[in-house]
């Protein structure tokens, strides 16, 4: 047999062909199991051994016998054809949102919140979608959007503040900051004494209509704050207080974080009127894939569930 040179590009209906040769060993019944006449199917056998390089078949007028060669890819045939019919029920599964992945970023507010829950919830409902988590504050989260390497996140900002276009913002709350305090030192303060301790806050970067909101809060008491230390992560400034560094204005689910030498406390009736809020969102991208936007939609039933 005159063979040329084999060739990777070969059409999966001459995998086809060649598999039911090889189960039946007779093209008659081979071809009858295709719905097709023989003489196609022996040129189709033909031209598959011309491009592969080998022969696959000993033919004689009473039997049709695998050569070595033929025999060897039988089986990862078998798994070329099952993973191509595959393709099809993945590729629906992925354009439904049942299976797929999502890139999510977080702040370390909404892991001490309802996050954990979340995650456990939407695995139990969806085990075909996997989620990667990124732990990153707003300013980094919204580069990653910028560069794609993000489908989704939780980000911390002032009230109806709105994510740089195009990305898309689901609300899911608005709280007053809590005040975080030392235990050493006197707990009972009038509301120029407060005001006046140091202040351990986020640097203005990563979050800015949030730090503006802490800011414009002293300067409408007439107060300049003294920023004692900056600090990125949440959790960093809680410790740094509960050093005794100075107070800090924190959101609600921080009194999740239990630290020796720290007291969480509602802001005294004297600052309470106009105090600093903070509002939890989740962005998307709007060309997101159908896994996100059902994790989207099940972000926005949990928030309805908790109204």
């Amino acid at each position: 047999m005159n063979l040329a040179q084999p060739s990777a590009d070969i059409e999966l209906r001459l995998w086809r062909q060649f598999l039911a040769v090889a189960e039946t060993l007779h093209f008659g019944r081979a071809a009858a199991q295709l719905h097709m006449t023989q003489p196609p199917l022996t040129q189709a056998i033909q031209q598959l051994e011309r491009r592969l390089g080998v022969p696959l078949f000993e033919r004689t007028r009473r039997s049709v016998v695998l050569t070595p060669a033929g025999a060897a890819i039988v089986e990862p045939a078998r798994q070329l054809l099952a993973q191509a019919a595959a393709l099809a029920v993945q590729a629906r599964s992925a354009a439904s949102g049942e299976t797929g992945r999502i890139r999510l970023g977080f702040v370390s507010t909404v892991g001490f919140g309802p996050l954990p829950g979340w995650l456990r919830a939407f695995r139990e409902a969806h085990p075909g979608i996997a989620v990667e988590l990124r732990e990153a504050t707003g300013d980094v989260q919204y580069e990653a959007f910028a560069q794609r390497e993000l489908d989704a996140g939780f980000v911390l900002h002032a009230p109806s503040i709105e994510p740089p276009p195009p990305l898309q913002r689901l609300s899911l709350g608005v709280e007053p900051l809590l005040l975080a305090v030392p235990d050493a030192g006197p707990q009972r303060r009038s509301t120029a004494q407060w005001l006046r301790e140091p202040l351990v806050i986020f640097p203005r970067s990563i979050a800015p209509s949030l730090y503006d909101a802490v800011l414009a809060f002293y300067h409408r008491h007439g107060v300049t704050p003294a920023i004692a230390q900056e600090a990125i992560q949440m959790q960093t400034i809680v410790n740094l207080v509960s050093a005794g560094l100075g107070v800090a204005l924190v959101p609600r689910a921080m009194q999740q974080l239990q630290r020796p030498g720290i007291t969480y406390r509602a802001l005294p009736a004297g600052l309470a009127d106009g105090a600093p809020r903070a509002e939890t969102s989740l962005v998307w991208l709007p060309d997101a894939a159908a896994a996100v936007r059902r994790f989207v939609e099940f972000v926005r039933a949990q928030g309805l569930r908790g109204a």
